[in-house]
C-alpha cells in the first residue's frame, strides 16, 4: 500500500502594507484526492479575492454606505507637472544705500488661498529688485498653485517654492540689495540661504516680531495690509517638527495677482 503523503504547512508572505497572504506549494501529485484539494484551494482563493475587492469597493465609496474618498486639499502641482515659466531676472538695480524708511508707490499684491485672502503692499521704492522680481513672477502665473510649505508658530510662514520642499526656485537668483524696515508682524521678506545673492522666488510673512533676523540680509519688500488672520491660521497647521518645519497639509496659493495704483 502506498504511503499517504503528509500535507505541507502553509507559508505566509508579509508585505509592506502589513497584509499577510497565504503561499502555495508548487509540488503537485496526480489523483482525485489531490485534484479535489486543488479545486478546494482555487474556490477558497476566488472567494478571498472577491472579499478583498468588496472591502476595497466599500472603502473607496463605490458601495452605498461606504466612506467617501478623502477630500484633502492638493499641495499643488509638482515641479514635473507645473508648466515651465520663461521669466528673466528683474532689470532693477540695487539702491546705492537704503532709504530712511520702507516705501512703495501703492502697488499691492493679493494672495488668495482656501483659507482666505492676504493683501500686502510692495516696497518697490525701498527694495526695487525684490519687489520687481515678485511682480514679474506673479504676473507670469508662477505662484499660482504653489504652497506655503514651511510654517513656524511665533515666527513666520514661508512659500514660493514650486517644488514645495524648500529647495526650489525660478531657475535664477537675484542680487542682495540695501533695504529699509524691521522684521515686525506683517512684514514680507525674501527667503535665502547663507550664501550671498541666493534669493529667488521664496518669501516669508512674519507673524510675530522677529528682531533676531536683523542684519541677516532677508530683503524686506512688503507689508501685509489685510489678511493677517489668514496667516495666523496657516501657521497653526501641523508640521513635521522643529527639524525642518515642513507643513503636513500645506495651504495652496490658488491665485496671486498684482494691483497697480
Amino acid at each position: 500500500m502506498a504511503k499517504r503523503r503528509k500535507s505541507a504547512p502553509q507559508r505566509s508572505h508579509v508585505y509592506q502594507s502589513g497584509e499577510v497572504r497565504p503561499g502555495f506549494s508548487r509540488r503537485q501529485e496526480p489523483g482525485s484526492e489531490k485534484a479535489g484539494t486543488r479545486w478546494t484551494w482555487i474556490v477558497v482563493g476566488v472567494l478571498g479575492v472577491l472579499a478583498v475587492l468588496a472591502v476595497l469597493a466599500y472603502a473607496l465609496g463605490f458601495i452605498p454606505g461606504g466612506p467617501a474618498p478623502s477630500q484633502s486639499p492638493s499641495p499643488g502641482p509638482t515641479a514635473a507637472t507645473r508648466p515651465s515659466f520663461n521669466v528673466a531676472p528683474p532689470s532693477a538695480t540695487p539702491l546705492a544705500s537704503p532709504l530712511a524708511a520702507a516705501a512703495g508707490d501703492g502697488t499691492q499684491a493679493t494672495i488668495e488661498t482656501e483659507l482666505g485672502t492676504i493683501v500686502f503692499e510692495l516696497y518697490n521704492q525701498s527694495a526695487p529688485v525684490a519687489a520687481e522680481n515678485f511682480t514679474n513672477l506673479t504676473e507670469a502665473g508662477f505662484y499660482d498653485g504653489v504652497v506655503f510649505h514651511r510654517t513656524i508658530p511665533g515666527f513666520m510662514i514661508q512659500g514660493g517654492d514650486p517644488e514645495g520642499t524648500g529647495g526650489g526656485g525660478p531657475g535664477y537668483t537675484i542680487p542682495d540689495e540695501p533695504f529699509s524696515g524691521e522684521y515686525t508682524r506683517g512684514v514680507v521678506a525674501m527667503a535665502r540661504t547663507s550664501q550671498p545673492n541666493s534669493q529667488g522666488s521664496q518669501f516669508f510673512i512674519v507673524v510675530d516680531d522677529s528682531d533676531f533676523l536683523a542684519g541677516q540680509g532677508y530683503t524686506i519688500f512688503g507689508r501685509v495690509l489685510s489678511g493677517m488672520e489668514v496667516a495666523d491660521e496657516i501657521v497653526s497647521g501641523p508640521t513635521t517638527g522643529a527639524q525642518n518645519d515642513i507643513a503636513i497639509d500645506p495651504v495652496v496659493m490658488t491665485n496671486v495677482t498684482i494691483q497697480r495704483p
